[in-house]
């Protein structure tokens, strides 16, 4: 077991459980209207156009939408790096959102490329179902717990009367191979993309973050760049006598690729759920340093005022895609 399990001191303000119940309540609700609402309705983009794949066939994993942002101009006679994102129902328009916030990605991304201040791209949003947790939590991460801790974990809820996070089991390493094995190879064949690791980049926040780690971790060869917004070092919804942050830097410094091919990018707020992440970051950014990690390949910014929503992700979306895709 790793001695990061027992270095994590949180405030007893932070570990009140009161506000984590009302956080999860208010994320399971929030997930089911956000199924409906994009179920029924068509994103309108502001820049370029999207194409939608719908039930998009896996061996892997269930079937789910894959929306496809092609920028100003796409033509298949030019190559595109592509940014896989998680969540893909959230990306583009607030009106089919359950809180009426996007990540504005196809405001953002136009823009930096109208302005010739990244690569051109195309986005591929993956759409989350309801074994989103399952999906998204680092799987071989199980092996830094002990089997009571794991069992524990198999439990876990987002609060008192709602279902649990992994009921089916953590089935990460299938949602991997269906991006790997299964959809890239799609993308690449049907859109004009740089299929190389060095145009190939995965982002995602809170959960999404998690998931973008593991895969740049996973998959190195594939992936050549990661941004993880909020990343949920907690796993669940709880942070007091909870090992999942340590098995998860503990899998990060065993996993984690060599620098100097590999760009990767983490952030964190200090409001709502982001509150919590700060100390858990701070060691993750200590084991990014001890790989031999610098400026040139990664960075970490702390975002004062920010909380964990499209909104606040929104407004910082352009530093990571400048860093991953940025041109000199």
């Amino acid at each position: 077991m790793s001695v990061l399990f027992s270095i994590f001191v949180i405030s007893d303000k932070i570990l009140n459980n009161h506000f984590m119940r009302k956080i999860s309540i208010i994320f399971f609700i929030s997930f089911a209207i956000t199924l409906n609402l994009s179920a029924q309705l068509f994103p309108e983009v502001v820049s370029g156009r999207l194409i939608r794949h719908e039930n998009f066939h896996s061996a892997f994993v269930e079937p789910r939408n894959i929306d496809i942002w092609l920028p100003e101009g796409y033509t298949p006679e030019n190559k595109y790096a592509v940014i896989y994102m998680h969540d893909g129902q959230m990306l583009f328009d607030s009106s089919t959102t359950w809180n009426r916030h996007d990540w504005e990605v196809d405001e953002t991304l136009g823009r930096l490329m109208s302005e010739k201040k990244v690569k051109p791209c195309i986005v591929v949003g993956i759409w989350n179902t309801p074994k989103r947790h399952m999906e998204y939590f680092p799987q071989k991460a199980l092996n830094y717990l002990s089997e009571n801790q794991i069992d524990s974990l198999m439990n876990a809820n987002r609060g008192e009367g709602t279902p649990k996070l992994f009921d089916g089991g953590i089935v990460a390493d299938n949602y991997l191979k269906f991006l790997v094995t299964e959809l890239k190879p799609f993308i690449d064949k049907t859109y004009a993309t740089h299929t190389d690791s060095g145009n190939t980049y995965i982002m995602g926040s809170s959960m999404g973050g998690l998931i973008s780690m593991y895969a740049i971790c996973e998959y190195p060869e594939v992936f050549g760049g990661a941004a993880c917004l909020s990343t949920h070092w907690p796993g669940v919804f709880t942070v007091e006598n909870n090992p999942v942050p340590g098995a998860l830097l503990s899998y990060l410094r065993e996993h984690l690729p060599p620098p100097g091919k590999h760009l990767l990018y983490f952030d964190f707020g200090t409001e709502t759920l982001d509150n919590l992440y700060e100390p858990f970051q701070n060691h993750a950014d200590q084991i990014l340093k001890e790989k031999g990690y610098g400026e040139n390949d990664w960075i970490t910014r702390k975002f004062v005022g920010a909380d964990h929503s499209e909104k606040a992700w929104s407004q910082r979306l352009h530093i990571p895609v400048m860093f991953l895709l940025g041109l000199d």
